[in-house]
């Protein structure tokens, strides 16, 4: 009897040694002369435990971690039976208590799947969507994901559906679908997860959306600095063709679309939307003023739906399963699931999906266990680098938009990075001007210049200089940053800075920054 193994190859799971504990297990079987099947699957997101090994039993897979190379003999010399007794076995994957407490929508193949095996991807529920959906007819499936309250996963929170039917309304011969993979907030990591783990659930997302908006060409546009996730979704749109999912007859529901890949050079304002459209149209990274929007004039100057990578492998689950099932899921705006990723100084660091509505509270706390190091936790950061810090006073926050917004927080790309109390909140002000000084596409002044004279500002600070009055300088500033730019990375810059300063006001005060300059 073949004993099959799952071993990750995720990046995550990689870097901590997935590769050689999947060549200790080749090498180990052939010396036991133990029939065994490989599979490299994606990470189920529990990254302090990576590299999780999976062993199929009977009563269906059993899962062990963190594994090193040298507890793999210890592991296959084991009978299926009997690996419960392993120190590492950490029993069915969906009772670690991590998982089981997650909605799985979105990344329910991620860790359980070959991402390249479309016969896997098939009997684990792909391409139903797409089959409801030529059932259905273009207007139809746009309306069900109306229903569904499905809202923008990059940051902005934009009703999916009424872009998609803004696009679908225009008087054009050609519409394009752009997913934007250019994930560059610090502490995410959702878009590579799903891109090396579950490739054809975002072409099958892209799919519907050319069919219902009636494009016939699509862009993944990825950051460089995933090469493991270019070379899945690379190896898995051939894969797509061959089988006739793309192209010609698309998945032989009479209508054409194919999708390529373009890489973007690391420009964080690529991640704006029309910042990546000029990027892919082989110009520099700067940000077009809006009007004209791009459902209206948007890729080479047609009618383009621009999606967050998470927002199109949201789709294939609402259109197999109905509006109404994603629907109940959240609160009153804010529907469905959010994968929340986990990172900083966290226990369980790792990607947690779930419907919106738990507090932020129960996610550090609870779900994250807190600090790794065990000290107490002064802030956490939602949001990507421009998102606003949040104390503990505000852990009672629900996570969703309408909560963080009322206030003036941001749920972004849905990372949340932890510090704990040694963190200096003002060196972290900082840090937001300067981060915006460098990834300034130059285009408007606010952000070009402000920027860099509210970095020299805060130098001041500091330094003990003025402190008082450069403050008020800083809060002048990003009034300034936030009503005058022309796109997020200016606007948004003032979140940062203004929660440090309102929640964290002793760390601007003098003999904090003279404690901290001795």
């Amino acid at each position: 009897m073949t004993l099959r193994i799952f071993v990750p190859r995720d990046a995550a799971a990689r870097a901590v040694g997935a590769d050689r504990v999947a060549t200790a297990i080749a090498t180990e079987a052939r010396r036991l002369d133990l029939p065994i099947e490989l599979v490299r699957t994606g990470s189920r997101g529990l990254f302090w435990l990576e590299p999780m090994v999976e062993l199929e039993t009977r009563e269906g897979r059993l899962a062990f971690g963190p594994v090193a190379p040298a507890d793999v003999p210890g592991l296959l010399a084991l009978a299926p039976q009997a690996a419960k007794s392993h120190p590492l076995c950490l029993g069915r994957p969906d009772d670690i208590p991590f998982l089981k407490r997650q909605t799985r929508i979105t990344f329910g193949r991620c860790g359980v799947i070959d991402p390249l095996s479309l016969a896997d991807y098939r009997a684990h529920g792909g391409y139903r969507g797409l089959a409801r959906a030529l059932s259905l007819g273009p207007a139809a499936t746009i309306e069900e994901v109306v229903r569904s309250g499905l809202r923008g996963r990059g940051g902005a929170g934009f009703p999916t559906g009424v872009k998609w039917r803004t696009v679908a309304d225009t008087d054009a011969e050609r519409r394009y679908i752009v997913c934007n993979a250019d994930e560059g907030d610090s502490g995410t990591y959702a878009d590579r997860m799903l891109l090396e783990g579950d490739p054809f659930g975002v072409i099958e997302g892209m799919t519907i959306a050319g069919f219902a908006a009636g494009a016939a060409k699509g862009f993944v546009y990825i950051r460089s600095e995933y090469p493991d996730a270019i070379r899945v979704m690379s190896e898995a749109l051939n894969i797509a063709r061959a089988s006739g999912c793309l192209g010609a007859d698309a998945a032989a529901g009479g209508f054409a679309f194919d999708i390529e890949i373009r890489v973007g050079a690391g420009a964080y304002v690529c991640g704006e939307e029309t910042s990546l459209l000029e990027s892919l149209e082989g110009r520099r990274g700067q940000v077009r003023a809006k009007p004209p929007l791009p459902a209206h004039k948007g890729l080479f100057g047609r009618p383009t739906v621009i999606n967050n990578l998470l927002t199109l492998a949201c789709v294939p689950a609402i259109l197999a399963d109905g509006a109404e099932r994603y629907a109940a899921l959240g609160t009153a705006r804010s529907r469905g699931t959010m994968p929340i990723q986990l990172a900083g100084n966290v226990r369980h660091g790792g990607l947690f999906e779930t419907a919106f509505g738990l507090t932020l509270g129960e996610i550090v706390d609870d779900i994250g266990a807190g600090t790794a190091n065990g000290r107490p936790v002064r802030a956490v950061q939602v949001g990507g680098p421009l998102g606003a810090y949040f104390p503990r006073a505000l852990f009672d926050t629900p996570f969703d938009y309408e909560a963080f917004a009322a206030r003036d927080g941001l749920l972004g790309h849905g990372g949340i990075v932890v510090f704990d109390d040694r963190v200096d909140m003002a060196r972290q002000a900082r840090f937001a001007l300067d981060f915006c000084a460098l990834e300034s596409c130059g285009k408007c002044t606010p952000c070009r210049i402000g920027s860099v004279r509210g970095t020299e500002t805060m130098d001041r600070i500091l330094r003990g200089e003025r402190v008082a009055a450069n403050l008020a300088l800083i809060e002048d500033l990003c009034q300034t940053l936030k009503f005058g730019s022309l796109c997020a990375l200016g606007s948004f810059t003032p979140y940062p800075v203004m929660s440090a300063l309102r929640h964290f006001p002793e760390d601007f005060s003098r003999p904090h920054l003279a404690a901290a300059a001795d």
